[in-house]
């Protein structure tokens, strides 16, 4: 691992952790699999919300996580899942079986993308709607709030790379250089320091993450927080394709109107980069919003 790298993945985890700390309430002792149900018992926890992200990938995880399938025999029956996804996940024969009794384990589901719902609600008795990634139920305003001040002088395009992909860093090179704009890039590539006109951000925190959004000319990425957070800013947007990603952003981009703006080799751009009708797609957003929160709401009150 390059020198720069190692300080910055240990930086970012110590800055995300705080967050952490700082705004959310913890167990009192770190749970493992085999304390789980006592700590449950023991801090009088009696529902689970498991979620979000790519906590249904069995590729991901190596199979199916006991906490994330609420298996656990306290969580069973006792437990709801919002805004789960399955990724790109690959299931032998074999494990359809175990799904399926690992999603009785729920007395809802929330599902992120629209691909497994119809199996999802076909092999079990309770509610399955597709819900909307739980950063999109608040809205930019509410971001500003913990969002740091602008920490780049200079006009900048936002890279944020969450894989390599040398056809994006050429489409952002060449994007920037036409508009004169320097490039800030989230990203681990430690050689792309050495470039003129550029500034590498490989640590940043929550906070500093939502001002570089904020405050970009631009954004051009293949992360699927990255175009989230672009779109809550209404910032001009190129996506880039990503392997083990691709439903999970090509069904957001359906969701705002916008599959029109994501890319594989950039060549094949129609030059629509600013051509994005935020007064509709946050109308889309919205509208998405009250249904995930009405299902939510509904989760919490009556499944436990």
């Amino acid at each position: 691992m390059c020198e720069l790298t190692l300080p910055a993945i240990q930086e970012n985890y110590y800055k995300f952790d705080k967050f952490y700390h700082k705004r959310f309430e913890r167990t009192c002792k770190k749970y493992t699999a085999q304390n789980f149900n006592d700590i449950s018992i023991d801090e009088n926890i009696t529902g689970f919300v498991c979620g979000s992200d790519t906590i249904f990938c069995i590729d991901e995880f190596e199979g199916f996580d006991d906490g994330y399938f609420a298996n656990y025999d306290c969580m069973k029956k006792n437990s709801v899942a919002y805004a789960a996804s399955f990724g790109d996940s690959h299931f032998e024969q074999d494990d359809y079986q175990k799904l399926n009794e690992r999603l009785k384990n729920f007395n809802a589901i929330g599902l992120r993308e629209n691909q497994m719902i119809p199996y999802v609600a076909s092999h079990v008795d309770v509610p399955v709607q597709r819900v909307i990634d739980p950063t999109l139920l608040l809205t930019s305003n509410e971001y500003d709030k913990i969002a740091d001040e602008r920490l780049e002088n200079e006009k900048y395009l936002l890279l944020y790379a969450r894989r390599y992909n040398p056809h994006m860093e050429a489409y952002a090179e060449k994007l920037a250089a036409e508009n004169g704009w320097k490039i800030v890039e989230i990203s681990l590539r430690a050689k792309n320091a050495e470039k003129t006109n550029r500034r590498m951000f490989y640590e940043a925190g929550v906070e500093e993450f939502l001002s570089l959004t904020k405050y970009a000319e631009c954004v051009v990425t293949n992360s699927l927080h990255g175009t989230i957070f672009a779109v809550q800013y209404s910032k001009p947007l190129c996506v880039f394709s990503r392997e083990q990603c691709d439903t999970k952003i090509k069904e957001l981009l359906a969701l705002f109107g916008l599959t029109d703006h994501m890319l594989v080799s950039g060549a094949e751009d129609k030059g629509n980069l600013n051509d994005i009708n935020y007064e509709v797609v946050h109308s889309r957003i919205a509208e998405a919003r009250k249904k995930s929160l009405e299902f939510l709401r509904m989760e919490l009150t009556s499944c436990f």
